[in-house]
């Protein structure tokens, strides 16, 4: 008897077709992302790699503004960032890890953004993805977003976010445990 992946993310089509148009729409406007890459070769990337089409849905439905912003010819795969303007509003108020989230004794969050980029499917900014989204726009005046945050750093009790100010990208840190309304992160995914 065939075993049933219960975990299998799958959009239904109307929602994928639906996902694929601001896709496409967002891909459009922003020619500048993504210079010399044409759509109908991501959205066959896409329509051949469905799994990711969920992810990318997530990433959407949370307020990231998924868009290409690059192609790893070593690879073969398209890179989606996070590309609204501000942090994304549906992943704000998180501590950075698992850790942290239990370490906080009071006023605990709702979750961590290591834990809701694993759950979405997608990584965390490093701060060398982070200062590169930022080469294509100004992202993160009013916000700031964790990043990727070095194991020493880490063992530490500390974490990285960053932000745009006064027309540079600054890397700052806190305690893993800390969150703020205008803190999200920001995530990349390869297809």
């Amino acid at each position: 008897m065939k075993k049933i992946n219960r975990n299998k993310k799958e959009l239904p089509p109307e929602q994928r077709e639906e996902l694929l148009r601001a896709l496409k729409a967002r891909f459009e406007k922003n020619m500048n992302r993504h210079k010399g890459l044409e759509w109908a070769k991501v959205q066959a990337k896409l329509e051949a790699h469905t799994e990711n089409l969920w992810s990318l849905n997530e990433m959407e439905k949370t307020g990231g503004e998924p868009d290409v912003v690059g192609f790893d010819k070593k690879t073969d795969e398209y890179i989606f960032y996070d590309c609204s303007a501000e942090s994304p509003k549906g992943r704000r108020s998180l501590c950075y890890d698992r850790e942290a989230l239990k370490a906080r004794k009071e006023h605990k969050p709702k979750e961590s953004a290591i834990d809701m980029a694993a759950a979405i499917g997608i990584e965390l900014l490093t701060e060398e993805e982070y200062r590169e989204l930022q080469k294509l726009g100004n992202f993160d005046t009013k916000t700031s977003s964790w990043i990727t945050t070095p194991s020493d750093i880490r063992k530490l009790g500390g974490a990285l976010f960053c932000d745009r100010r006064f027309g540079r990208v600054f890397v700052y840190h806190n305690g893993a445990e800390s969150y703020y309304g205008a803190r999200a992160f920001r995530g990349s995914l390869r297809v």
